[in-house]
């Protein structure tokens, strides 16, 4: 990997959140032994690669608390660099005392994801690992956690480096045409191998892209909007499903003039729940507003409840091919939703109604990645319509005309953006700069 220079700064920062009872204090880097050792009776440096120690943290004569050091020697650690973590009591007085005597010992405070900027640096894990340490941090529900701890795991890297192994392989053949390109009639790859392969890769590509809608609704909350007429038990519908009275319920038609929108996790998924102003036709210009709201969340929803109660037709609305529509018919024997009646059943539906994934599925949750595999695919797609002419029946032929440095770019260029998900190749500092300022401190 080529990676930007490594700071060669010893840091540390709180890697606990204040407040508990216990708090952890990391340190890292080629001074982190002597930092701490001239604060408490530990001889870090001559400790064993891993090891875990009682002592006192000490400024001059006063004991500032008994805490346990934890030695990590290079490259054993999290940084990859020589590692300490200090676990204190949790007062914000010891805290902060702690961290002032390892400023004075030549550390200094850590940004936000240093830690784990360092990690990536230093080849502990590569960028889409590293990503993942923050969403995992974020992860507020099993579908998000799952879905961190693939990606944590290695999961797009792995898809991934089994892409660019077959692209390195024909490109390398390619390249050795172009050595040997005053020999006009040699040929070192088949072009329909080419061709085939090509097609395969843009379909892998194409379908890690296509994950995204799906990976970015779990992270962010399938969107599901609850529509139906005036009065039909929409708003009493939400209140069940959070539990709580979020939504005015009222027997005047005309309540909801806006989408009211609250989020649960469900079998652990979570959902964003919309209900929406009832449709009707109304003279009401801002109860109209709330309708054409209304229409609008359900074209963006994954999933839509179509609810209705006897003698109510259901709302006349187009659904998406990718849209799922649940029916509920309320006020029946079967489902009313103001006594909880069918409400756990409905849950099995919405639940239902996800894509499945498992855990060897690997779903893009990141925008980053996903531009960068739209515009792989863009080039990969390239070399399929340069490998490929199209005669007068439309069909397909090889143009084995086309030269090879011509291909070999495109090729090389598909590799380069899919080298950017992993950071395989010279990453941007304000790129690296942008995807770990959004860590907290002490990751």
């Amino acid at each position: 990997m080529h990676h930007s220079p490594i700071s060669t700064d010893t840091i540390c920062a709180p890697a606990t959140a204040p407040g508990g009872a216990l708090g952890i204090i990391r340190i890292s880097g080629a001074d982190a032994f002597s930092a701490v050792s001239a604060i408490c009776s530990v001889d870090c440096a001559s400790t064993a690669v891993r090891s875990l120690h009682y002592t006192h943290i000490m400024d001059g004569d006063e004991t500032i608390d008994e805490v346990m050091v934890a030695v990590f020697r290079a490259p054993h650690s999290y940084t990859g660099e020589d590692s300490v973590e200090i676990s204190c009591h949790g007062s914000s007085y010891i805290l902060n005392k702690v961290l002032e005597l390892l400023v004075q010992n030549g550390c200094r405070m850590a940004g936000p994801g240093e830690f784990t900027q360092r990690a990536y640096l230093n080849g502990k894990m590569d960028l889409s690992q590293a990503e993942a340490v923050a969403d995992l941090i974020a992860s507020s529900n099993r579908a998000t956690h799952r879905m961190a701890m693939s990606q944590l795991r290695g999961g797009i890297s792995t898809e991934l480096a089994r892409l660019r192994e077959q692209l390195l392989k024909l490109t390398s053949l390619l390249e050795l045409e172009l050595d040997f390109s005053d020999h006009e009639d040699l040929e070192f790859v088949d072009r329909t191998e080419l061709l085939q392969l090509a097609q395969t890769i843009e379909a892998h590509i194409a379908r890690l892209a296509n994950s995204f809608e799906t990976g970015n609704a779990l992270k962010n909350g399938i969107p599901v909007a609850i529509v139906g007429a005036p009065n039909v038990g929409k708003s009493t519908l939400l209140n069940a499903l959070l539990g709580e009275e979020r939504a005015i319920v009222s027997d005047i038609q005309g309540t909801t003039r806006d989408a009211i929108e609250d989020t649960v996790t469900i079998g652990g998924i979570q959902f964003r729940f919309i209900d929406t102003a009832g449709i009707r036709h109304t003279a009401d210009t801002i109860e109209q507003m709330g309708i054409e709201r209304t229409i609008a969340a359900a074209r963006h929803a994954r999933i839509i409840l179509m609810m209705t109660e006897p003698g109510v037709p259901y709302p006349d609305l187009e659904a998406r091919n990718d849209q799922t529509i649940i029916r509920i018919e309320n006020k029946t024997e079967a489902f009313q939703a103001k006594y909880g009646i069918g409400i756990e059943q409905l849950k099995q539906q919405l639940i239902a109604a996800v894509p499945a994934s498992s855990d060897s599925d690997v779903i893009v949750t990141s925008a980053r990645h996903y531009d960068a595999l739209q515009r792989a695919s863009a080039s990969i797609r390239r070399v399929i319509a340069g490998l490929t002419a199209t005669n007068n029946s439309q069909s397909p032929i090889l143009n084995s005309q086309l030269p090879s440095d011509l291909v070999a770019e495109d090729l090389r260029q598909t590799l380069d953006i899919l080298a950017e998900i992993t950071g395989g190749q010279i990453t941007p500092q304000e790129t690296l700069n942008n995807i770990f300022s959004h860590f907290c401190v002490g990751k």
